[in-house]
């Protein structure tokens, strides 16, 4: 789906979160990456430039996410993966490693986006993380 053919509540919402200075990912129905914010970049080690959008098989796994006991976790366990599969708010903690080679552990807040007249649109997460 290209940019053109995103519903105008997805484009708003891009729009607002370039302005905002919490880590925001935002996926369509299907999970594929529509975008990340700039305060996301530097935590993902990767500008959303640099990536562009991508499938959830994709993204869930370009930032090798594990558990704290470093075990991998499979896609269908992250937060935003629930949000979109089972259309329900989601949070969880795990280890990524950025595109910029840096291990960190995030917090991962997600929930499904509800359009106009109840239309189903995707899914966001707003994540940040976890320095104690």
């Amino acid at each position: 789906m290209t940019t053109a053919q995103h519903d105008v509540e997805l484009i708003v919402l891009k729009q607002a979160a370039s302005y905002l200075a919490t880590p925001i990912f935002i996926v369509d129905l299907d999970g594929t990456l529509l975008f990340y914010n700039e305060p996301a970049e530097s935590i993902l080690g990767r500008r959303y430039d640099e990536t562009g959008e991508m499938p959830m098989a994709e993204w869930g796994s370009a930032w090798t996410p594990t558990d704290d006991d470093g075990n991998p976790l499979d896609v269908n366990e992250l937060p935003l993966a629930i949000a979109v599969s089972e259309r329900r708010p989601a949070h969880g903690a795990m280890r990524i490693v950025g595109g910029d080679g840096a291990a960190r552990r995030i917090e991962v807040t997600a929930f499904p986006l509800i359009g106009q007249s109840g239309r189903d649109l995707g899914s966001i997460a707003v994540f940040w993380e976890d320095r104690s």
